[in-house]
């Protein structure tokens, strides 16, 4: 099945191999950087976000992606952001409902709440009544429908993610020029 593939990787020099998988990190490290530039743009640890659940809907729906930014003044009531719960795992993506300066004054406290959902969140946050906006990851600034929905599948069945990287990395490392 693969041996006109494997008699390529023998052809083969160890330089042409080294220049190949240098060519693949380059593209991964670039990804990364564009990223983690993005993040210091938008001041946010995280400035996309895929919408796993339908707590959200009619405004967001499952598999959209969410641009985010930390705006620099105080979050208002009807803004759309995503937070941190204090057990970490999933951001979550709810509404403010709620806001209020704690009693120092130095930082926010808010309450939020799915569009879809029954009631507020305070049972997400842990214990404590109120989000600080130390666990807010970003404001929504805009989204695009859907995009995100191949983040919700390869979730939903690590197999196939582990097979589509497989597959990826053999396509890589057999693509090279024939010399």
């Amino acid at each position: 099945m693969f041996q006109n593939e494997l008699a390529w990787l023998r052809r083969q020099s160890v330089r042409g191999l080294l220049a190949q998988f240098l060519t693949v990190l380059t593209v991964l490290s670039t990804s990364l950087a564009l990223y983690k530039g993005l993040s210091c743009v938008v001041d946010s640890e995280s400035p996309v976000v895929v919408v796993l659940s339908g707590s959200m809907e009619p405004a967001f729906y499952r598999g959209d992606l969410l641009l985010l930014s930390m705006p620099s003044e105080k979050l208002k009531v009807g803004d759309i952001v995503v937070y941190n719960t204090v057990y970490g795992g999933t951001p979550i993506v709810h509404r403010i409902l709620e806001t209020h300066d704690d009693y120092e004054g130095n930082d926010q406290l808010i309450l939020t709440k799915g569009d879809n959902n029954d009631s507020d969140d305070v049972v997400l946050y842990g214990g404590p009544s109120w989000l600080r906006r130390s666990q807010i990851v970003g404001k929504v600034q805009g989204y695009v429908p859907y995009v995100g929905y191949m983040t919700i599948v390869l979730n939903d069945y690590p197999k196939l993610k582990y097979a589509l990287l497989g597959l990826i990395g053999v396509s890589v490392l057999f693509s090279g020029e024939d010399s």
